[in-house]
């Protein structure tokens, strides 16, 4: 089998594929593998919702819920067996990807329980958890940017545990998750642990803020605004990408973790389906290629950049001032851009909170019915 072509340019441009999606069919069926054979697919991310419509579809899951049912397993202890196996076993899939590029790739991603987004001392103790349950080095437990993540997301570095920072949409927060990442390594370090070994990236969402953005503009109607649309979004990434730059490439904190073996936090660019039918499908793949990035993809989105995307490697660096300007344009506009995020923000919480529900609902039920 051989790799399809636009995909493998994309990753010799520097951008790690990684797919936005697992379920029990895709490892069981040989597809997770032969993803790694034919798409350059060298990682997984997973989340609540992920895993609510692994869970909701099929038979695949039916009789390991019935045998946990048989053992008087709760809805919590089930849904935590079943989600670290299937993450498990996808780490095995990924481990060969993940011993030839060293353990920069072939990761695998677990969420910390949604309900725990404002519980410091909560997600600590599940990301401790969840890292003895999977029992593989190349797990990422998925932590969100809030303002109680920060510090978890220290406190489990420190811990030795690598670490993928979810739910970033500004700039201002993301320099808070990589003064985190770095405060993390330090006591990491004093603790006595190999940094070479705590890997992280940065999940930095991309069309969601699109979505709102261009949502209020199109409530101004004017044709500045209108001018606008569509460009909130790749400026925003193009400006976390250069704050990237400036904390692993210029200033001086890092250059004393690297020669301890630590690894710059690579920015992870998600939610890169495109929401707007009027915009290219591949728009935030094609359009956010740079060095030391990932772009995670719903499986949708991969098979229309394998089948029609173009690689623009000079889609991000040296547009900094430009993206700037359409910021400080939207913001003369009218919009309240500090606004916009935190809405992002809380409605990004909410809804894999609201999807973790439902998974408690629906195997609560099949529990019930397992059991008679």
């Amino acid at each position: 089998m051989s790799q399809n072509p636009k995909l493998a340019e994309l990753s010799q441009a520097g951008v790690s594929v990684w797919l936005d999606d697992l379920s029990r069919d895709l490892i069981g069926s040989g597809d997770l593998k032969g993803l790694t054979e034919t798409k350059s697919v060298v990682g997984v991310t997973t989340n609540p919702s992920i895993f609510q419509a692994a869970l909701s579809k099929g038979t695949s899951y039916d009789a390991q819920v019935n045998e946990l049912a048989a053992r008087g397993a709760d809805v919590d202890a089930t849904i935590r067996t079943v989600t670290t196996d299937d993450v498990r076993n996808a780490c095995d899939v990924l481990a060969p990807v993940f011993e030839a590029s060293h353990g920069v790739d072939g990761r695998v991603s677990i969420e910390v329980d949604p309900r725990l987004a404002h519980d410091t001392d909560g997600t600590v103790a599940q990301a401790v958890e969840l890292w003895k349950i999977v029992d593989r080095p190349n797990l990422l437990i998925k932590i969100p940017a809030t303002r109680a993540g920060l510090p978890a997301i220290t406190r489990t570095l420190a811990e030795g545990i690598s670490v993928n920072v979810t739910l970033i949409f500004s700039v201002e927060r993301y320099k808070g998750v990589m003064d985190a990442y770095l405060d993390g390594l330090d006591a990491a370090a004093q603790a006595g642990h190999d940094l070479s070994t705590i890997h992280s990236v940065a999940s930095f969402f991309v069309s969601r803020v699109d979505t709102e953005i261009d949502k209020r503009l199109d409530a101004i109607g004017t044709p500045e605004a209108t001018d606008l649309k569509g460009k909130a979004a790749l400026a925003n990434a193009r400006l976390a990408y250069q704050a990237y730059q400036e904390v692993f490439e210029v200033e001086s904190r890092f250059p004393d973790l690297l020669a301890q073996g630590a690894r710059p936090q690579r920015p992870l660019w998600a939610s890169t389906g495109v929401k707007n039918p009027d915009y290219p499908d591949t728009l935030y793949v094609s359009e956010l290629v740079a060095p030391n990035t990932v772009n995670t993809m719903p499986g949708k989105t991969m098979d229309a950049f394998a089948d029609h995307g173009w690689v623009n490697t000079g889609s991000i660096i040296g547009l900094a001032a430009e993206s700037q300007e359409i910021f400080d344009k939207i913001a003369a506009a009218g919009i309240d851009v500090a606004d916009v995020f935190a809405v992002l923000e809380d409605e990004g919480v909410q809804k894999f909170e609201d999807a973790w529900n439902e998974l408690l609902d629906a195997t609560a039920e099949q529990l019930s019915a397992a059991k008679g």
